[in-house]
């Protein structure tokens, strides 16, 4: 089977690296990639978010199966664009249609669909520039801090929770009248603060039945002890120790078979991941968010987990028998911390040499922001998310270990990873 990866970061990375074990692979090739994924397939400069590009590149290469990577292409349409093309219907993509995607593509679209089927979540109102005073008086009525997300996609960075009321007003001003995160705060929704510890639940579905898998924790803000602004996530550990089989019944009852229904009822085709983005308030799950892909760091400590082939997986999803798949996990732990460049999520310099590879030791390497220098052939960095050292122990606090161990040996000009990963889970 001829694959094509779409994507070039972390999580395409442990994709990458799953997908490579198959005997069912022929060739992979990986949309844009980097360094790491150089190791699993072959790399392809093509612009994905260009519909037209991907058929040419499909069709010449005999491509049998599309696995996308990011959520941008999906909520573009991508995967209608295949199955309204003659030439293109009979090639899998996994990920669901546009309107599916609007689960992630749309703050207020998810929240008015969790509303509607009854998914517990925090209560909220979407604004816009029309309705700015409504929205001070809505802020005036909850209870600090102040929850406000963009509705349309910001990399992951599109959401502030704000202490000051006199602050949070400002900042939605900003978002909504000068665009601090482009069209997609052209609206916001504002939510009601829920306290509790976060944690990250996924399931493959086919459209119809659902497998779930292992839960893990992110960990989103760039400083230790959860201080200053988001990031595309600084690290990962599955599976969460609280999340027990109790819990967990909780979550499939409440909040996972509703949204597979929803998603029936309202007519949406959906095939591939979901990401729930969930708040544990007091022994009880919440949904933060929906995504429409796996999750990125999430993907590199979830992924490893997974013993079974993951094409055939994808396999079941095109034929919609998930239902009569068995899917099985290693009973361990996987740490994932990230080695992001100095100055991130702000302004950073790209391009700077990494050493320390021949180094590490019982670890898995998972490049997000990487590239071969042309020129002399190294590994340099090239984004603000550089890489992954994600490790495995019988316990957390071993996995933790060996990571960090090897967080160590990498080495680039302004490193920084936090150290802190894990410290809220012992």
């Amino acid at each position: 089977m001829n694959i094509l990866l779409i994507g070039s970061g972390g999580r395409e990375h442990a994709l990458a690296w799953k997908i490579a074990q198959s005997p069912e692979l022929t060739k992979l090739y990986i949309a844009q990639g980097n360094a790491g994924t150089l190791e699993n397939g072959e790399n392809i400069d093509i612009d994905t978010n260009n519909f037209d590009e991907v058929k040419k590149f499909v069709l010449a290469k005999r491509v049998d199966m599309v696995v996308v990577g990011p959520e941008v292409p999906l909520v573009a349409g991508i995967c209608d664009f295949f199955l309204n093309d003659e030439r293109l219907k009979d090639v899998t993509v996994i990920g669901p249609e546009k309107d599916a995607a609007m689960l992630e593509g749309s703050k207020d679209f998810a929240k008015e669909f969790m509303k509607k089927y009854g998914i517990p979540t925090a209560g909220f109102k979407t604004f816009d520039k029309n309705t700015l005073e409504e929205a001070y008086s809505f802020l005036e009525s909850l209870n600090p801090p102040y929850v406000l997300k963009a509705d349309g996609l910001a990399a992951g960075k599109g959401v502030l929770i704000i202490d000051s009321l006199t602050d949070a007003k400002a900042q939605l001003r900003d978002m909504i009248e000068n665009a601090r995160f482009g069209d997609a705060s052209s609206k916001v929704v504002i939510e009601e603060f829920l306290s509790g510890i976060e944690l990250s639940v996924f399931v493959l579905t086919d459209g119809v039945s659902y497998k779930i898998l292992p839960s893990a924790k992110d960990y989103k803000r760039i400083g230790e002890g959860d201080t200053g602004p988001n990031t595309g996530g600084m690290g990962s550990i599955s599976p969460v120790p609280f999340v027990d089989e109790s819990f967990m019944q909780k979550v499939e009852q409440l909040i996972i078979k509703p949204t597979i229904d929803g998603l029936i009822n309202e007519e949406l085709r959906y095939k591939g991941f979901i990401f729930f983005g969930l708040i544990n308030v007091e022994g009880n799950p919440y949904v933060i968010e929906y995504n429409v892909r796996m999750g990125d760091p999430e993907a590199e400590s979830v992924i490893p987990r997974i013993k079974t082939d993951l094409i055939e997986l994808f396999r079941a999803v095109a034929d919609e028998n998930l239902s009569e798949i068995s899917v099985e996990f290693y009973n361990n732990y996987v740490v994932s911390v990230f080695l992001v460049s100095g100055g991130y999520p702000v302004s950073y310099e790209k391009g700077k040499v990494m050493t320390g590879f021949d180094e590490v030791e019982d670890c898995m390497l998972f490049h997000a922001g990487t590239k071969i220098d042309k020129t002399t052939g190294q590994i340099v960095t090239n984004g603000g998310r550089v890489i992954a050292a994600s490790a495995s122990g019988l316990t957390m606090e071993e996995a933790l270990k060996k990571a960090y161990q090897n967080a160590e040996r990498i080495e680039f000009e302004g490193k920084y990873y936090r150290k802190d990963i894990g410290n809220d889970l012992v």
